[in-house]
């Protein structure tokens, strides 16, 4: 077995967050504003395609950060976060959030009638898949927030909005007990501490639960070698279905499909050629390549292996999110006056947490993605209140006049 399956695997069930969605692809518009019932879900085409370059887009980067490491990421979690985030922001701010999320060719109402569209009806696609989206925002009950803001969240992105005393230690049990619910218990905890200078958090949550519409025998499962990136072998459960699946061949990679449920999610597993590595084929990845992809799948015997594999996993995605185009956002030069007209707020970190488990009867998967605001730091005053060094010196000439050191201001008074 190729020894990049486990990180293949990985970003492959991070991709069914968001490109089960991109499957879904028509010209209509989003259904009515109750809650629907999975038939209501309709996401435009140019949607569609622009996430899903989003979505290997963010996996490349974090796959380049990340190299040699396990990896686990929600495409679909982040683009909501970042999508609330977008609402609070003005100017270039605004436009390259905008960008990085590739809905520069969309406008924010839009790209908002498709957020609200996906909360409402996305949970409801499969009765025999558990998949649950959440918002929340978390303020200091000091710090002002417009209302039109909270407003805006609140319709579009069906966000608990709450002011909270963020100095009560309590107030970090309280955010951390609500990603803990939203994700089943499978993420406990997503902050350490709040800082005095953070005055809002938005956050996502996502959790996803569903059986294999065909599952593995547990008695089929047996020890097998697993050969590491560095060439090593360690022993791993090899789960072992042979079946009629979903399976294409390229010359860097073989894919094969295991369908949840009704069919309507799934996870496609892309096996990297022995010539190649799990690397190269994320990097080559994009929304026209996974379209052809999806084409060239057909039906047909196949026999796999697929090793059993528990995750948390945890990234900062702070360069990643530079990287992909909003780097002004995490900068004083920030414009978030939509959350506070006053400004002097900047994204002082974007973060997600994730779990996913895999075995014989199916996955279960969660992912919270953390967007921290903060005040902007005023100036650090230079204060001479330790010896220092002065020079008297002319420009024009460059000439040195004096020199000298004050170790005690008082000394000589």
């Amino acid at each position: 077995m190729n020894n990049t399956m486990f990180g293949t695997v990985a970003l492959a069930v991070a991709g069914l967050m968001l490109t089960a969605v991109s499957c879904k692809e028509t010209n209509t518009t989003p259904g009515p504003d109750q809650p629907g019932t999975g038939a209501d879900l309709r996401i435009s085409a140019p949607f569609a395609s622009q996430t899903t370059e989003f979505a290997f887009d963010f996996a490349r980067q974090v796959g380049e950060q990340e190299k040699n490491k396990n990896v686990f990421i929600s495409p679909l979690s982040l683009h909501m976060a970042l999508g609330m985030i977008m609402n609070g922001a003005n100017g270039q701010t605004a436009g390259e959030i905008q960008k990085t999320l590739n809905l520069d060719a969309q406008t924010l109402a839009e790209a908002n009638t498709t957020y609200k569209n996906l909360m409402q009806n996305l949970p409801s696609v499969d009765p025999k898949v558990t998949l649950a989206l959440a918002n929340s925002v978390w303020y200091r009950n000091t710090f002002t927030v417009e209302k039109s803001f909270q407003d805006l969240l609140k319709e579009t992105f069906n966000a608990e909005v709450s002011a909270q005393d963020f100095d009560d230690p309590a107030t970090l049990g309280k955010i951390n007990s609500w990603a803990s619910e939203k994700t089943n218990g499978k993420i406990p905890k997503v902050l350490d501490q709040i800082q005095p200078e953070n005055v809002m958090f938005l956050m996502n949550a996502l959790y996803f639960k569903g059986d294999w519409k065909t599952q593995f025998n547990p008695g089929q499962t047996i020890d097998a070698p697993f050969t590491l990136a560095s060439g090593q072998q360690k022993t791993v459960r090899m789960m072992r279905l042979n079946t009629e699946l979903r399976r294409a061949s390229r010359p860097t990679y073989s894919a094969f499909e295991l369908p949840y449920g009704n069919d309507k999610f799934a996870m496609t597993v892309l096996l990297p050629a022995q010539n190649s590595n799990a690397d190269a084929v994320l990097n080559s990845l994009t929304d026209a390549d996974w379209k052809q992809l999806q084409q060239e799948l057909k039906t047909g015997k196949i026999d796999i292996g697929l090793p059993k594999f528990t995750l948390s996993y945890e990234i900062k995605l702070n360069d990643v999110l530079k990287a992909m185009g909003m780097p002004t956002a995490f900068t004083d030069q920030a414009d978030f006056t939509r959350i506070n007209s006053k400004g002097g707020l900047t994204l002082s970190f974007v973060k997600q947490n994730t779990f996913v488990a895999v075995d014989e009867k199916g996955t279960e998967a969660a992912a919270v993605t953390t967007g921290g605001i903060s005040v902007t730091s005023a100036p650090m005053p230079l204060l001479c209140d330790r010896p220092f060094v002065f020079v008297i010196h002319e420009k024009t000439s460059n000439t040195v006049l004096f020199v000298g050191k004050i170790v005690d201001p008082q000394a000589n008074l």
